[in-house]
C-alpha cells in the first residue's frame, strides 16, 4: 500500500516527466476502481459528477470532500480534488479546503476564481490572487508535497477575454500554484497561446475542448495534464436516459445487450487494490 507521501511524490513525478498524461474523473469508488484497473496513473474528482449523482444542481464543500475521501480510499492512485471555489470567498477560509482535501486522502486539489454567484461569476483580480496565495500557504504547510492547481474560469462564464485569462494564470503562477488550468478553451491555437504564456504545467479539460483533439496533439501544444471533468459521468447519464426512454416509450429492453459483464466489473474492483 502506498502512503500519502508516496502518492504525492508520484503525482509530482507525473507532472515533471516529458509528454502529457490523462487524469480521468471518476465520480464514485466503483468508477475509480475500474479506472485504476485499466492502468490510469492518477485520478481526479468531479464536483459536477457528484452533484449529478446526488440529484443536485449545487453541492456543499462537505459533500465534495466526502466524495474525495471515498475515491482516495478506493485505490492506491494519487487523487486530485475538484474543490470548486473552496466553499468560501475570503482567502483564509477558502484555503481551509486544501487541508480538508488532504485529510480526505487527496494529494492535489484546485482553487478557482469562480464565485458560484451568476450575478458576479468571477472574483475580482486582486481577490482571486489573494485566494491562490492563501491556498499555496495551506498546501505548503502540509507534511507532503500537495500539488495545488489554480483555475481561471473566465471562458466557462461567457467572459472570453483571453488577455485577462492569461493575466490571471500568470498571477496565479507567480503566487506559487503548481499547475494552471483554464476550462473552456476549445481550439488548439488558443490552447497553444495560453500554454506558451505560462511556465508551470497546464491542465486541459476535454469536456469543453474540441473533441477531435488527441493526447499526441495536446502534448505537442505543451499541455501536461488532460482531464475530462464531468464528461464521463454525463456520458453514463446519456446511456441511462436511453435505457429509460426505451422502456417508457417502447416497452422494450434491447439495451441489456450492451451491459458490462458482471465478471469484468468485479475483476476490476478486485484488481484496484490488488485484492
Amino acid at each position: 500500500m502506498r502512503t500519502q507521501a508516496d502518492k504525492a511524490a508520484r503525482f509530482r513525478e507525473l507532472h515533471q516527466r516529458s509528454g502529457a498524461f490523462i487524469i480521468p474523473n471518476p465520480w464514485d469508488a466503483g468508477t475509480a476502481k475500474i479506472l485504476a484497473a485499466m492502468g490510469f496513473e492518477a485520478l481526479a474528482t468531479t464536483s459536477l459528477g457528484v452533484a449529478n449523482t446526488l440529484g443536485q444542481s449545487r453541492i456543499s464543500l462537505s459533500a465534495i470532500i466526502e466524495n474525495c475521501r471515498q475515491i482516495a480510499e478506493a485505490t492506491d492512485l494519487p487523487v486530485n480534488a475538484d474543490l470548486e471555489n473552496c466553499g468560501a470567498d475570503m482567502p483564509k477560509l477558502a484555503a481551509e479546503a486544501i487541508r480538508f482535501a488532504a485529510e480526505a486522502g487527496a494529494v492535489g486539489g484546485s482553487i478557482e476564481d469562480s464565485t458560484g454567484d451568476p450575478q458576479r461569476p468571477i472574483y475580482d483580480f486582486s481577490l482571486a490572487v489573494e485566494r491562490v496565495q492563501a491556498a499555496v500557504e495551506a498546501a505548503r504547510a502540509l507534511p507532503f508535497p500537495f500539488t495545488l492547481t489554480a483555475r481561471a474560469e473566465n471562458f466557462l462564464h461567457g467572459r472570453k477575454d483571453l488577455d485577462d485569462t492569461i493575466r490571471r494564470l500568470q498571477a496565479f503562477e507567480a503566487a506559487g500554484a503548481d499547475v494552471l488550468y483554464s476550462p473552456g478553451l476549445y481550439d488548439i491555437e488558443t490552447i497553444r497561446t495560453v500554454v506558451s504564456a505560462v511556465k508551470k504545467p497546464f491542465n486541459l479539460v476535454m469536456g469543453f475542448a474540441d473533441p477531435t483533439l488527441t493526447l499526441e496533439q495536446l502534448a505537442a501544444a505543451g499541455v501536461k495534464r488532460i482531464s475530462v471533468g464531468g464528461a464521463m459521468q454525463r456520458h453514463a447519464l446519456a446511456a441511462f436516459l436511453r435505457c429509460a426512454r426505451e422502456m417508457k416509450e417502447k416497452g422494450a429492453f434491447s439495451f441489456v445487450r450492451d451491459m458490462a459483464p458482471v465478471k469484468e466489473v468485479r475483476e476490476a474492483f478486485a484488481a484496484a487494490k490488488g485484492e
